[in-house]
């Protein structure tokens, strides 16, 4: 007998859940496979793999990659400075991690660019003692997503650090384990799940990040262009078809990548027992 639950079942929660999916993101993407020309035609392939959009492919999907492994680590370990510790600070600190959300990605474009040019202060320091050119370099691209990738990774993180029971710990220490054997054995595997959601969302974030970088990127084709700009480009000229093409590769791409990391993080979640 099955129980009862005030709840709504499976088959209400289902039915919306499909008709919500398919009207806020099914309907909308629909629309691009309908502009762009067809898979099997040559002038769709022809368009998604010429050597300036490929030059944009790899560097916004690198650059993204880059960015979002960069914040992995950092972002693990700030969200244990301000779960772990208590210091005078610590919630205003807690508090700016979110400032890149709400912060308009003009306005943090504009900001990196201002600091990193190789005229002003930080860029100045960047240029003549290391030689690393930052503002209109693909490494100005990479800055710009390391920023607004962050906060992504601290608050996927952060709840699942303060669940952890600190207990755990010390009954590994008195067994005799290290440090480094209490965080590879204890911490680090509940940590997996978050971690791996962390790096989808700054990666989905970063790949499809458009304000805050095109003012540090100096957009210079097969160097510093990224992808959507190239979408944009193609808008502008009125090439509709073509901007359509080039979004549909870079959204099959994306989903494919995503889609490989959230297999990861579900066989993980389930060796761990998280689900």
């Amino acid at each position: 007998m099955r129980d009862k639950s005030v709840i709504p079942g499976f088959g209400l929660t289902l039915g919306y859940t499909l008709f919500y999916m398919s009207l806020i993101v099914l309907l909308p993407l629909s629309t691009i496979f309908f502009k762009s020309p067809s898979l099997i035609s040559p002038e769709f392939w022809a368009t998604v793999t010429s050597p300036r959009v490929m030059a944009s492919y790899r560097l916004s999907f690198f650059t993204a990659m880059a960015a979002a492994g960069i914040n992995l680590i950092s972002g693990l370990i700030v969200a244990w400075c301000l779960v772990r510790y208590r210091f005078p600070g610590r919630r205003f600190i807690d508090a700016l991690i979110d400032l890149p959300f709400a912060m308009p990605t003009a306005v943090a474009g504009i900001a990196l660019c201002t600091i990193y040019e190789k005229n002003n202060w930080f860029g100045w320091f960047f240029y003549h003692v290391f030689g690393i050119e930052i503002a209109y370099r693909p490494a100005g691209i990479l800055v710009a997503l390391i920023f607004i990738g962050l906060p992504f990774i601290v608050r996927t993180v952060q709840p699942v650090l303060q669940e952890i029971d600190s207990t755990q710990e010390e009954a590994a220490g008195s067994l005799g384990a290290g440090r480094w054997q209490t965080f590879r054995h204890v911490l680090f595997p509940p940590l997996i799940p978050a971690l791996l959601t962390g790096f989808s969302l700054a990666f989905a974030r970063a790949v499809g990040e458009y304000g805050s970088v095109i003012f540090i990127a100096g957009n210079i084709p097969m160097v510093s262009e990224i992808t959507p700009l190239m979408i944009i480009t193609k808008l502008e000229q009125f090439d509709y078809p073509g901007a359509s093409a080039v979004a549909v590769s870079m959204l099959a791409i994306s989903f494919v990548i995503l889609l490989s990391v959230n297999t990861v993080q579900h066989v993980v979640a389930r060796r761990y027992g998280r689900i």
